[in-house]
């Protein structure tokens, strides 16, 4: 057996009887080939075949079993046929008809292969396995690097919000927070995806944390303003210093630092920091290596940074929701650069990261890395393109179900409707107005202050939640409450929860070896509501856990009536700004083993709990979940998700879209965020003039964007976002909101349709350009702009006062211009018309985009007329999907489909036999309007169409005249 200290780390798992065969061999096994390396570090790896073609790989050190635990992301099952294996010397392949995998006996190197015979994906080098260690259980951290120095293009990995589109070159960090998003699969433009199945705290990129800038482990000498070691910081209020010291790194980030802060900085009772208190670090950088030189700064409240004199960062958070700002710095070896860090901290948090250039080749590779595993553990996922590879993906972690239709409408949400009378007035107000709206949101905290966990309304708030429900109902709209998996210690179902060991006792029963104070104790474990109470999350990883908190949710909630399930701050949060490594001890022990080995897939365990029992207590009522937190696999549970709690401010708008993009092309179709941004700063809610008119117009233009977002949602804190509370009617902010309000009514049989596509065809409905336009290199970074559905490209305004922006058309199509029918040749880009009331959008052209009438929810017409336009200049098409909108019939065939093409040759629309057996209520037959869109014809859902039709499900051809 080889041997080395490295590979004896494996010693302590548990031997594998086939671990003992001859080096450098292969044998069958259940379901697939085992490998046994002649070198390199693992003792066993084993490749088994998937539906779809895809591979799955698993490794293991020496010592290590290759019988890994039962994937929590992964619901398919390997294939015991439809495979083949050969030996050619010195290598064994796994063909699966659509793929290969071909294994060095030598090495265990291991490459793949395309449909087309072609290697897409190789390991670069072995994998790497180091002892871990987690609440005194021995682990591994793992990780692999493949395609070094590699040009393809790499998209998804959840949500991260630092303006990243194209990930070669990018360091990713995948750990679930409040904005931050985990979920480890990784697209690529060779048309081939990884799963890297791991529930712990992952990389994409360098494998190695970012230490502190200047801190131990960095190669980045910093020397104070007296040239002596270390950042010189001083403290001031108003202008009066109060502190200056030399401080060897900038690390403020948690609230476990509240001991470092110099005295005079905080308040009394260290919650928090003093009034008008000003830091500044200042500081001369000289890197040990040259090239690009990466920072992270991770902060909150207002911060500004400068290197030789030239700002690099400025922006602003809230002060209890910090997070990394990345800026990037291409230096020279032993050249200093002047460093200046402006910041005012409001209670907030701060620590500035740096690491060292990597060689070219290994940045510009596909590497992940894990803190915590049994062993390698991926799957190599092929595809003829990345709609492809997406649906092979679903077909390992489950297909995304068709949400409720409702769902795809206007959402009223607001932190927080205080009284049911506060909710259902809001209601009133938008049919009254003849706003369009389909779900209204009750957010946290309508039960009592003392009681957060009893699922359960305060009486003196909301003295009739099903009452307040059937008035929802009655107005033909639909509530979504908010429901947390948190308790408060002491109330009867936390402790139902604690007699089965459901709950995570140590939230509220702080370390022994911590302070025995007042301050600390409120500090670090009382959350932030009246006096502040001790609370806990309860574990899902445990059974009857997860069935009793939903018995808990029937009983209290679900009983009323409501319609879907918002399942806030489920990473899980459990105090705001505590460190990850605590928020590790206090997730442990789960059911399953210690937190940090399962720190990112708690709300997937989470929400698959809250869909299974609700497909068992209403099997034919489509579930709909809106979740904080996500990872692998979580599209099967109908699950959709937001940002996160973002700010108020451009530049965070700005981050939204490949944040949006990149989650989409993760496999989850589902994705919305708080239009308006959470949190505002000071001067939004306290506006003077010329704030107000920022305020609106930055609602305007974020309000433009969600209306072509997968899901339309209004909410935020502090400032009602109400249409009718923004701004008046008459202003253009009213005006353009109330517009794409309706507009997106009007496209309702579009979204529809590519809603359900996603279940039916794997679609996306937010897509990056990259996923139609791949051979258009230039699109590859465009962080900016992107598809909703196939046939509309949409580029949002970010940038205050902007009335044009420069838009890239891609290449291979012509483009019209959505409101005047200006017609562009792909390829290009140009200065698109972006007046405040409208955002740029643009239709392919051989596209057929279905609307329908003008209507305030979306079952209001639902035999209304549809209107086709028809973009001439290629072929192209599409169908129109429908279904009753809120059963899971459509599984049994209950749905219909009519198809349609349009050739541009014989200038014909053919409209297709209905397909499907159809559903409750359909109508026999339909009036279809068509146009057909030259260029220069404008929109106008009032023109005279150019020929009108009524189906009956058999297939008719409409020629242009």
């Amino acid at each position: 057996m080889r041997k080395s200290a490295l590979l004896l780390a494996g010693a302590f798992l548990a031997t594998s009887a086939t671990a003992q065969a001859p080096a450098g061999s292969w044998q069958k096994v259940d379901d697939g080939i085992l490998v046994h390396p002649a070198t390199g570090p693992e003792a066993a790896v084993r490749l088994l075949a998937y539906p779809d073609g895809v591979i799955r790989v698993s490794a293991v050190p020496v010592g290590g079993d290759i019988h890994l635990p039962q994937s929590l992301m992964v619901t398919a099952v390997p294939l015991a046929t439809g495979y083949s294996v050969a030996e050619v010397p010195g290598h064994v392949v796994m063909s699966t008809g659509r793929s290969a995998a071909d294994v060095d006996l030598a090495t265990g190197a291991i490459s793949f292969r395309n449909l087309d015979g072609q290697t897409v994906l190789a390991t670069s080098a072995p994998p790497l396995f180091r002892p871990a260690s987690a609440e005194g259980a021995p682990y591994l951290s793992i990780a692999q690097q493949f395609n070094r120095g590699t040009d393809e293009g790499f998209y998804g990995l959840g949500q991260h919000q630092n303006r990243q589109m194209n990930y070669n070159g990018e360091d990713v960090f995948l750990a679930q927070h409040n904005m931050n998003v985990a979920i480890p699969f990784v697209l690529s433009t060779r048309n081939y995806g990884v799963l890297w199945d791991n529930n712990s705290i992952t990389r994409f990129g360098d494998p190695n944390p970012y230490p502190l800038a200047g801190g131990q482990g960095d190669g980045l000498a910093v020397t104070g303003d007296s040239g002596q070691p270390g950042w010189t910081a001083t403290y001031s209020i108003d202008g009066k210093t109060v502190a200056q010291r030399q401080e060897p790194a900038i690390d403020l980030q948690y609230l476990e630092n509240a001991k470092d802060w110099p005295a005079g900085t905080r308040t009394p009772d260290n919650q928090g920091t003093l009034p008008g208190l000003h830091v500044t670090w200042s500081g001369t950088i000289t890197p040990s290596v040259g090239g690009l030189n990466r920072f992270q700064l991770y902060a909150s409240s207002y911060y500004r940074v400068f290197v030789d004199g030239k700002e690099v960062a400025d922006s602003w958070r809230q002060n209890w929701n910090p997070w990394y700002h990345d800026f990037d710095l291409d230096l020279a070896a032993g050249q200093p650069h002047k460093v200046r860090i402006e910041w005012e901290p409001d209670s907030g948090y701060i620590a500035l990261f740096h690491a060292n250039p990597r060689p070219e080749p290994d940045r510009h590779s596909l590497t992940l890395s894990s803190d915590l595993g049994r062993g390698l553990d991926y799957y190599f996922i092929p595809g003829g393109s990345m709609d492809d590879v997406i649906a092979g993906y679903r077909a390992l972690t489950g297909k995304a179900p068709i949400l409720p239709k409702w769902a795809y409408g206007f959402w009223q949400s607001r932190q927080r409707y205080e009284t049911q009378d506060q909710l259902l007035d809001v209601l009133h107000q938008y049919r009254k107005r003849g706003l369009p709206l389909d779900n209204i949101v009750q957010d946290w905290l309508y039960w009592p202050q003392d009681q957060w966990g009893c699922q359960c309304f305060d009486p003196a708030r909301f003295p009739d939640p099903k009452a307040m429900v059937d008035d929802i109902h009655a107005n033909h709209a639909h509530v979504m409450i908010s429901v947390w998996a948190k308790y408060y210690k002491g109330i009867p179902n936390y402790e139902a929860l604690d007699a089965i060991h459901g709950i995570y006792d140590r939230m509220s029963n702080p370390r022994p070896d911590e302070p025995k104070n007042a301050d600390y104790t409120k500090l670090m474990y009382l959350d932030w509501v009246g006096p502040g109470y001790f609370n806990a999350f309860y574990d899902p990883y445990n059974k009857q856990a997860r069935d009793l908190y939903w018995s808990q949710v029937r009983s209290g909630i679900e009983s009323k009536g409501f319609d879907a399930w918002w399942l806030d701050s489920d990473e899980p949060d459990f105090h705001s700004n505590i460190s990850i490594a605590e928020t590790q001890y206090r997730m442990s022990p789960t059911a399953l083993g210690p937190g940090a080995a399962f720190f990112n897939t708690f709300p997937l365990v989470h929400v698959d709990g809250v869909y299974q029992h609700q497909i068992a207590d209403k099997p034919d009522v489509r579930p709909f979940i809106l979740t904080r937190s996500a990872t692998a696999g979580i599209q099967r549970d109908s699950a959709a998700l937001w940002s996160g709690d973002t700010a108020g401010r451009w530049d965070n708008l700005r981050d939204q879209i490949s944040a949006g993009v990149n989650f989409s092309m993760s496999g989850d179709p589902n994705w919305s965020h708080d239009i308006g941004g959470y949190t505002q700063e000071v001067r939004f809610q306290k506006p003077n003039a010329a704030d107000l008119a920022e305020w609106r117009e930055l609602n305007t233009r974020w309000f433009q964007f969600g209306a072509f977002s997968p899901l339309f949602r209004s909410h935020g804190e502090n400032i009602h976002r109400e249409i009718y509370l923004l701004s008046p009617p008459g202003s253009p902010t009213y005006d353009s909101m109330v517009y794409y309000d309706k507009l997106r009514y009007r496209l309702m049989p579009y979204i529809y349709t590519a809603g359900a596509d996603t279940f039916w065809k794997d679609g996306t409905i937010m897509r990056g350009l990259v996923m139609d336009f791949a051979a258009d290199r230039r699109v590859w970074d465009i962080d900016d702009e992107y598809l909703f559905g196939p046939a509309l490209l949409v580029a949002p305004v970010t940038e205050y006062k902007a009335r044009s922006r420069s838009v890239y058309l891609p290449a291979g199509t012509r483009w019209y211009d959505f409101y005047t029918g200006r017609s562009y040749e792909g390829g290009q880009t140009i200065a698109a018309d972006a007046p405040y009331e409208r955002i740029p959008l643009f239709v392919r052209a051989g596209s057929i985009v279905p609307t329908g009438p003008a209507i305030q929810y979306t079952d209001q017409d639902p035999g209304g007329p549809i209107t086709l336009s028809v973009y001439t200049g290629a072929d192209g098409s599409t169908s129109i999907y429908n279904d009753d909108g809120v059963s899971r019939q459509y599984l049994n065939g209950r749905y219909s489909r009519i198809p349609l093409r349009w050739d541009e040759k014989t200038r014909s629309l053919w409209i297709g036999p209905r397909e499907g057996s159809g559903y409750a209520d359909m109508p026999a037959s339909r009036r279809i309007y068509i146009r057909w869109i030259r260029p220069g014809t404008p929109l106008s859902f009032a023109a005279k169409p150019n020929a009108t039709i009524v189906y009956t499900g058999k297939p008719i051809t409409v020629t242009m005249r």
